[in-house]
């Protein structure tokens, strides 16, 4: 039997996992009173029991019971039931703006603004996070990304990435990304943009990519900068870092940033440990300002 606990933080994406699950062939059961669970539990675990994998929706919806969650959790493990439990974070800006977009009111905020009820949850989930097996920070996910991490979790069995990073290229005329937790820049390279067959391209054609590659700063660069993600990787999960943003700018956004953002991706892709993904922001910029 496998049993799901998906909890975590209102508006991180905990409803919907719960909807991906059922799909994929999971009994599921939104919001059952915490005092319940080990009945629940109990139920579920008898021998030769047909129902074969189970999620529950846990979150402080169920009120003032809420606050015993971790002991029954601690109860549950002690027995022997195989649990894991999902959490489910994201920051507060997000957070703010989905609340402010679906209309609906925080269950801890009251009378409150919704960024009381946001500080208020996150206090009380404090324990429940330590003792969660998969963390997801869904701040910069797609819906579709979450699909497809929860189908290699849950119905692929492989094993969850519990740190994230995106590689994102930028332009520095475009400002630095806002949500950018380290920041490169590669404008000490040559720019393709000063040669007129180069200039309409981007980093993701052959002829600049190959332009920007050619020169010994470049591999340097990357050398260096995979060297250094492989030290700090690992200590940003110890301290409980699971979303990492690495953002390459070069001025426009367009040829070296791009390039060497889609190479350090290449590079670090190979570690199976982490997971990772890759953004140009401003790589259509350029075209689109020229369009008339």
């Amino acid at each position: 039997m496998r049993f799901v606990i998906v909890t975590g933080m209102s508006g991180a994406g905990k409803s919907t996992t719960l909807k991906m699950l059922e799909d994929a062939g999971y009994y599921c059961v939104d919001n059952l009173p915490v005092p319940l669970i080990k009945t629940f539990a109990d139920l579920i675990s008898v021998p030769n029991s047909e129902t074969e994998k189970v999620a529950l929706g846990v979150d402080v919806r169920t009120g003032h019971g809420f606050n015993e969650f971790t002991q029954v959790i601690k109860e549950l493990r002690q027995d022997g039931i195989p649990l894991e439990i999902v959490f489910f974070e994201s920051n507060d800006d997000v957070l703010i703006k989905r609340y402010k977009e679906t209309r609906r009111v925080h269950p801890l905020a009251g009378d409150d603004r919704v960024e009381t009820g946001i500080a208020r949850e996150r206090e009380m989930l404090k324990p429940v996070k330590i003792l969660s097996d998969h963390i997801f920070d869904t701040s910069q996910m797609l819906t579709r990304e979450l699909k497809s991490e929860i189908d290699k979790l849950f119905v692929k069995n492989k094993n969850h990435k519990n740190l994230f990073v995106t590689f994102t290229s930028f332009g520095f005329k475009y400002g630095i990304p806002s949500d950018a937790d380290l920041v490169f820049d590669v404008r000490f390279l040559p720019n393709p943009y000063y040669f007129e067959d180069m200039r309409s391209l981007n980093g993701n054609d052959s002829k600049v990519k190959d332009y920007v590659l050619s020169f010994n700063e470049s591999i340097a660069f990357l050398d260096k900068l995979e060297d250094m993600l492989l030290f700090l990787l690992p200590n940003y999960i110890l301290e409980g870092k699971n979303q990492l943003v690495v953002a390459i700018g070069c001025t426009g956004g367009k040829h070296r940033s791009v390039t060497l953002t889609n190479a350090i991706y290449e590079r670090m892709n190979k570690y199976e440990e982490y997971g990772f993904k890759i953004d140009h922001r401003d790589i259509e910029k350029d075209a689109k300002r020229k369009t008339p």
